[in-house]
């Protein structure tokens, strides 16, 4: 019911933001004398921030045209290397001589799109023949495709690497750490020839008993029931995944914003200012995160509620209980797959603790095979995207990768 109230007032709304684009539009035209005016800018940028704060459901672009390798521009091609109903194995081709470390980024499945990896992967593409898994959006897959459950996202991650081949490299970031380390894991008990070189596991909930969050705490203490009897909604009609169970990305943005709720009212009140006074490029980075942090995709029902579950409430795997299609599964058994841990210091959705688990359930890796890595300064976003991400931890990822090629 709750999708059908949200889908219904933001069908509502839709005229209303229409008419504040238009009015946004000519108040700040050069050519009809109000923009200089601070009365009218103030108006222009109130009807902008109307008509642009809302949400969208559809991926947005990589928009990764080119990268620079060496002296030289080369062109960048998205190719969708394998797809199935439910998300796109997407290479970053690029023309370059010389061969190049083969690196899958795993996003994750939490209510955004993989284009949230924007800049991970933007960082990675000059030295590395980059893949990602691109997602889709639950309310555009028909029912009929068939349900996508726990098991079934690492299946997609076992299988996009036996399409890359052996000897790739992983990196996950966030909510997927856990089923990359058992994907690892099963490729490993299986002698699987496709099993990574390496394994980059960064801000992700290996061990969520260790300093709970926020987020942490959200989903221990109300039975899965609640979840699923107050969380899960339909696709209502008019979309091609009429009919299916999902946890709307609306919703999981919503839970996101209330636990820092004061820092984007802030930064929409700064924005404003950089609009009425005339900071384009301060207006223009704000707008451009919020327009990717506001485009949300939903997530089959079932894969988030074995997620809250198995991860979140039971803590399986740091326990040694997790099953993959009733198998247990034995991080220990990963003996040619090194491993790099990332924290931040400042992450206040998974603490710092929760990733470096991992490294003491690789009991079967050899020391030398192991690394951790706490960024200091940083919060959860500042892992994977801004500059110390790319000057401080981006660096430890590339010598993993380049050491185990």
């Amino acid at each position: 019911m709750i999708y059908f109230a949200y889908q219904a007032a933001s069908d509502l709304l839709e005229p209303f933001r229409a008419v504040a684009q238009a009015a946004s539009a000519v108040l700040s035209h050069p050519g009809h004398g109000m923009a200089g005016n601070k009365f009218f800018r103030s108006l222009g940028a109130a009807f902008d921030l109307l008509a642009q704060t809302r949400l969208t459901h559809g991926r947005p672009d990589y928009g990764i045209g080119t990268v620079k390798v060496g002296n030289r521009e080369v062109p960048v091609i998205e190719e969708a290397v394998f797809s199935t109903p439910f998300g796109t194995l997407l290479r970053f081709r690029k023309d370059v001589e010389t061969p190049q470390p083969r690196v899958l980024v795993v996003a994750p499945l939490s209510g955004h799109f993989a284009t949230l990896l924007r800049n991970t992967v933007e960082t990675m593409l000059p030295e590395h023949d980059v893949y990602i898994t691109d997602w889709h959006n639950a309310r555009n897959i028909p029912p009929e495709a068939g349900r996508f459950g726990f098991d079934d996202y690492v299946d997609h991650i076992i299988r996009f690497l036996e399409e890359m081949g052996p000897g790739a490299h992983v990196v996950a970031v966030c909510q997927p750490c856990v089923q990359v380390l058992l994907a690892a894991a099963v490729m490993a008990q299986a002698d699987n020839p496709a099993q990574p070189h390496s394994m980059t596991l960064m801000a992700g909930p290996i061990d969520t008993r260790i300093s709970p969050t926020k987020v942490n705490e959200l989903a221990t203490t109300r039975p899965i029931e609640w979840f699923e009897k107050n969380l899960i909604s339909r696709v209502p009609m008019g979309f091609p995944g009429a009919g299916r169970r999902v946890y709307p990305g609306f919703v999981q943005l919503t839970a996101f914003m209330s636990m820092n709720m004061d820092r984007h009212i802030k930064a929409h009140v700064d924005l404003f200012g950089h609009m009425v006074s005339g900071e384009d490029e301060k207006a223009l980075a704000t707008r451009t995160f919020y327009d990717e942090y506001f485009a949300v995709l939903d997530l089959p029902a079932e894969f988030y509620l074995e997620t809250v579950k198995l991860v979140f409430q039971d803590a399986l795997l740091p326990q040694g209980l997790l099953e993959w299609h009733g198998q247990r599964v034995d991080p220990g058994a990963i003996r040619r797959t090194a491993l790099l841990t990332v924290e931040g210091e400042r992450d206040d959705i998974c603490a710092v603790g929760q990733t470096m688990a991992a490294q003491e359930l690789c009991s079967g890796l050899r020391p030398y095979r192991k690394r951790h890595h706490m960024q200091a300064g940083v919060g959860h976003y500042g892992v994977f995207s801004g500059r110390r991400w790319q000057n401080q931890i981006y660096p430890l990822v590339k010598n993993t990768i380049l050491a185990n090629e």
